[in-house]
């Protein structure tokens, strides 16, 4: 029988099983499409507030990306996928499995017939494990994360997912402080998601905190207060500023999400100023050294790379981070990159994380960073300048 015959029954058998609460999993191998990260794929029946779904998780070479379909979705993935992406599929369910496997222009079908497998569990644990969990939380709808119902809005499970993803992270950081109070500076808060909820869950686990978003927006700065206010957070305000104008004195941990190419550089500079114990920065945009890079005179050896102008965009991001994980290091941190978030959230999304203490020789930072330098062609870092390095 044809491939797409044969991928056709086995879709109908996945909608069949699905809708009899039989799926135990599905599996995608053989991947041979466009995204050369992608290994295989996982599905099983879920049940959220949205209805029943399948929920996919896309494992790449570094990371998993869940997403949850609807069984028309799945249908269309599976349909088109295994007609040029996947070489093999694997249906089990609690009466029979069914391998669907691709060669070339022909497709086949095993069934095979299994006993004593229990249907599944279509809880949704996912859910269960998030640090925030009370989606009833009056910030939560004043953010529009969540509806008059109290249930996150269908248009904002994203952003949900994201904001527990970065109290996942920050919380463990900002709990190994050596600080009883700390107080954490948010340079660029805008509408304040992190702070809202890293104040809420550190609150919540008995940590005495006081948040501050530092925003140059005031209707910005109005509403969090009024927010913060409404949802008796004492320990949270907002205050009017831009990032380099800012007294960032007495500071424990100085944050910066997404604060646009050299503003990162600012947040840096006034953690550093500020003495503060953990510095952490999602940059975006990385423009200062893209522009030296270009007017500059590489060596030669990365010709290769710099004349294609979407390597140039990707080198100039690692070359201006690493420069600043340097230069943090040269101030007396140790410092580590890494993505905090999906790329399908945002193709922003490596942070930078700095603790004080502990770092190597002053010295050996500094040669680093000037060899760097000199490899690529750039004059100055903004952030030396700041710091008189």
């Amino acid at each position: 029988m044809s491939p797409p015959d044969r991928i056709g029954e086995f879709v109908d058998a996945v909608l069949s099983a699905f809708a009899e609460g039989t799926l135990t999993r599905l599996k995608l191998g053989g991947y041979h499409g466009p995204e050369a990260a992608l290994k295989s794929a996982e599905a099983r029946r879920v049940s959220i507030k949205a209805g029943e779904r399948l929920s996919f998780v896309f494992r790449y070479q570094t990371q998993d990306i869940t997403k949850n379909l609807t069984p028309e979705e799945a249908a269309h993935l599976l349909a088109t996928g295994l007609v040029t992406d996947w070489r093999s599929a694997r249906l089990e369910t609690t009466g029979f499995d069914l391998q669907f496997e691709r060669q070339g222009d022909r497709a086949r079908l095993k069934r095979t017939a299994v006993d004593g497998r229990n249907a599944p569990d279509g809880g949704h644990d996912r859910v269960k494990n998030r640090p925030l969990t009370d989606t009833g939380k009056p910030w939560l709808r004043a953010l529009g994360i969540t509806g008059k119902d109290g249930q996150v809005r269908h248009d904002a499970q994203d952003k949900f997912r994201q904001i527990n993803k970065m109290v996942e992270i920050f919380a463990p950081l900002i709990q190994g402080l050596d600080a009883k109070n700390p107080r954490i500076l948010d340079m660029g808060a805008g509408k304040g998601y992190l702070d809202f909820a890293l104040y809420d869950y550190l609150a919540g686990q008995g940590l005495p905190i006081e948040v501050i978003g530092v925003e140059m927006r005031p209707n910005l700065v109005a509403d969090g207060n009024a927010t913060a206010k409404a949802s008796g957070f004492d320990g949270l305000r907002f205050e009017a500023g831009t990032i380099l104008d800012y007294d960032p004195g007495g500071a424990d941990a100085v944050i910066a999400l997404h604060a646009c190419d050299t503003a990162t550089d600012d947040a840096i500079f006034q953690g550093i100023r500020a003495g503060a114990g953990l510095i952490a920065v999602a940059p975006c945009c990385h423009k200062q050294i893209r522009r030296q890079i270009e007017a500059g005179k590489p060596t030669t050896e990365l010709d290769f790379l710099l004349r294609h102008g979407t390597f140039l965009e990707k080198q100039a991001e690692m070359v201006t981070d690493g420069l600043r994980a340097l230069i943090l290091e040269a101030s007396g941190y140790r410092t580590k990159i890494f993505e905090f978030v999906s790329d399908a959230h945002t193709p922003k999304n490596n942070l930078i994380v700095a603790q004080r203490g502990g770092a190597g020789s002053r010295a050996a930072a500094l040669d680093q960073i000037k060899a760097v330098k000199a490899m690529f062609g750039i004059d100055k870092h903004y952030l030396e300048g700041l710091l008189d390095l």
